[in-house]
C-alpha cells in the first residue's frame, strides 16, 4: 500500500487550526449581547471592538507573511494560535471593557493575523504542486467548520452558562491542544528551499537552510504598481466588508432583533456554516478548471443577490434560505482569488502577496464591523448597512470581470494532489 505523503498531514494541520482560532474569531457576534449586559455599553462601541480587530488582523498579514520567509511557517502558526489561546483564557478574569479591548481588539487579533489562511496557504504552496485549488478549498473550509462548530457552541455556552466559561473552554483547548500538534508535528518539505543563488539573504526555516533575494523591497513597490493587484484587491475589500464584517459579526444580533430564538438563530449559522464548506470545497475545484474571473464576477453578484432576502424578511423561514444561499459563496471568493495572485505574482513572495490582499480584506471587514453597528444606533436597523452592501458587491463583481484572463492551463487530466518533487 502507497504512503500518503506528509503534506497531507500538515493540511490537515492547518486545517484543524483554522478550525479553531478562526472559528473563535468568527464568534465575536456571539457575544454582543452579553458584553452590552455586562459592560453597559452599546452596540456601536462594541463594533468597535471588531473594527480594531480587522485592523489589527489585516496590518499583521503582510508583516507576518515576510516573517514566514524568515521563521518558517510552523512557528509562526503554533506561536500565534498559543497567543490566541492565553489571551481568549485570560478574557476570563476581564472586569473592565477597556480590557476585553485589550485583549480580544489588540493582542488575539495579532495572533488571529498569524493562524490564519495565508501562513497556511504557504504550507499549502510548499507541499503541493497540483490541485493547489482543491487544498486551498480544504483550508478554507476549516475556516468554515469553525463557524459550523465554534460559534454555535458559544452559543450553547452562553446560553446555559456563562460568556466567562465560554472564553475559558475556548483558550484552555488552544493551549492544550491544537498548540501542541503543531509545535511537535508540523513539518516543512526540504524540497522548499529556495534556489537563489549569491547576493541572496541566507535564513533558517523550520531547520532547513532556504534564501530571501534582496529585491524584494523593489518587489513589493512593484506589486502596488500593478493595475491586477488593485483589480484583486478592491474587490476582497469589499468581499471583507459583506462577509467577516457584517454577517460574521451582525448576522446574530440582526436575528435577535427581528424576534427569533436563540435556536431559529443557531440553525441559521449552522446552515450558513454547512453551505459555506460545501460552498468552498466546490470552490477549490472550480478553480482548477474554470476562468477564475469569470467565478469571482458570478460569486460577488450572486452574493448580492442574496443579501436581498435580508430586507425582506419577515419570518424564520426566510433567515434560513438566506442562510443556506449566503453560505454556499461566503467564502467560496477566497481559492479564486489566492489561484489569480499564485498566478500572476508567481515571481515574488507568496506570503507577502496574500498577506497584502488579507490586508484589504479586513480594512473592508472592519468598515463592515464598525459602519452597521454605527448606523444601527443613528436607525436602530441594519437596512442602510444592507443596502450598502448590495450595492458594493456589484461593484465588485464589475471589477473581477474586468481582470485579465488568466492564461493557467490546468490539468484536468490529473485529480490527485502531488507533493513537489
Amino acid at each position: 500500500m502507497e504512503k500518503k505523503h506528509y503534506g497531507w498531514f500538515v493540511l490537515y494541520l492547518c486545517f484543524f487550526t483554522l478550525l479553531s482560532v478562526q472559528g473563535v474569531r468568527l464568534s465575536f457576534g456571539a457575544f454582543i449581547q452579553p458584553w452590552e449586559t455586562e459592560f453597559n455599553t452599546t452596540r456601536g462601541t462594541i463594533s468597535l471592538i471588531a473594527t480594531l480587530s480587522f485592523i489589527i488582523y489585516g496590518i499583521s498579514q503582510p508583516i507576518l507573511g515576510k516573517l514566514i520567509d524568515v521563521f518558517g511557517v510552523r512557528k509562526i502558526l503554533s506561536f500565534s494560535t498559543l497567543l490566541v489561546g492565553i489571551s481568549t483564557l485570560l478574557s476570563f478574569f476581564v472586569t473592565s471593557f477597556w480590557q476585553i479591548i485589550l485583549l480580544y481588539g489588540i493582542i488575539s487579533s495579532i495572533g488571529f493575523g498569524g493562524a490564519s489562511n495565508v501562513a497556511a496557504s504557504v504550507a499549502v504552496n510548499q507541499w503541493f504542486q497540483r490541485k493547489k485549488g482543491l487544498a486551498i478549498g480544504i483550508l478554507t473550509a476549516g475556516m468554515s467548520s469553525g463557524q459550523l462548530v465554534i460559534v454555535p457552541l458559544c452559543l450553547f455556552f452562553i446560553e446555559w452558562f456563562n460568556w466567562k466559561l465560554t472564553v475559558m473552554l475556548l483558550g484552555s483547548f488552544l493551549i492544550t491542544v491544537i498548540f501542541p500538534l503543531l509545535h511537535f508535528f508540523f513539518r516543512t518539505p526540504t524540497s522548499g528551499k529556495s534556489d537563489c543563488h549569491g547576493g541572496d539573504i541566507r535564513v533558517i526555516q523550520d531547520g532547513e537552510e532556504s534564501y530571501i533575494s534582496k529585491n524584494e523591497v523593489k518587489k513589493t513597490i512593484f506589486i502596488f504598481k500593478n493595475r491586477n493587484f488593485w483589480l484583486l484587491a478592491f474587490p476582497f475589500f469589499i468581499c471583507g466588508y459583506t462577509t467577516t464584517g457584517l454577517m460574521d459579526t451582525h448576522l446574530i444580533p440582526l436575528s435577535h432583533d427581528h424576534g427569533f430564538s436563540m435556536d431559529v438563530t443557531g440553525t441559521a449559522v449552522s446552515l450558513l456554516a454547512v453551505f459555506n464548506i460545501i460552498g468552498t470545497l466546490f470552490s477549490g475545484q472550480i478553480a482548477d478548471y474554470f476562468s477564475n474571473r469569470k467565478f469571482l464576477f458570478f460569486l460577488y453578484l450572486f452574493r448580492g443577490l442574496t443579501i436581498l432576502l435580508l430586507l425582506m424578511i419577515d419570518q424564520a423561514l426566510m433567515l434560513i434560505i438566506f442562510a443556506i444561499l449566503f453560505g454556499l459563496v461566503d467564502f467560496a471568493t477566497v481559492a479564486p482569488t489566492t489561484m489569480l495572485a499564485s498566478e500572476f505574482f508567481r515571481n515574488h513572495s507568496l506570503g507577502l502577496v496574500l498577506g497584502l490582499l488579507s490586508l484589504f480584506h479586513q480594512v473592508g471587514s472592519a468598515l463592515g464591523a464598525f459602519l452597521p453597528g454605527a448606523l444601527y444606533d443613528k436607525t436602530g436597523g441594519y437596512t442602510v448597512a444592507l443596502i450598502s452592501a448590495i450595492v458594493l458587491l456589484f461593484v465588485a463583481a464589475f471589477t473581477s470581470f474586468v481582470f485579465p484572463e488568466n492564461k493557467v492551463e490546468y490539468d484536468n487530466k490529473n485529480s490527485g494532489i502531488k507533493p513537489l518533487e
